[in-house]
């Protein structure tokens, strides 16, 4: 499995209605795109104000396998999704990695 991490900094503050909007994009992913295992997204919940520098929205995606998360990007939903962002990005942070699992020693 590949997890995807990814936190958005807007260039302006977004109103409930466009928060709601790019949200339920979000959430729609999960059954759009195949592969995805399990998806999360939200507004950032931080109490520490001070290390968000702007970040507000965050997504963690659990793919099935690599190809999954290789697919993903150019995937018609997925672009459609980008599309909503146009204009209203400043940065975004992301970070794929492999998933490992830790076998305990019994």
């Amino acid at each position: 499995m590949y997890e995807h991490l990814v936190s958005f900094k807007f260039r302006e503050p977004l109103d409930q209605g466009k928060e709601r909007e790019l949200l339920d994009a979000l959430h729609a992913l999960k059954e759009a795109v195949p592969g995805i295992v399990e998806l999360t997204a939200g507004a950032n919940q931080t109490p520490e104000t001070d290390n968000i520098q702007g970040y507000t929205l965050g997504l963690r995606v659990t793919f099935a396998h690599r190809q999954a998360l290789l697919d993903y990007g150019p995937h018609p939903a997925h672009q459609a999704f980008v599309r909503l962002l146009d204009g209203l990005i400043d940065n975004v942070i992301v970070v794929d990695y492999p998933v490992h699992e830790v076998h305990k020693r019994g």
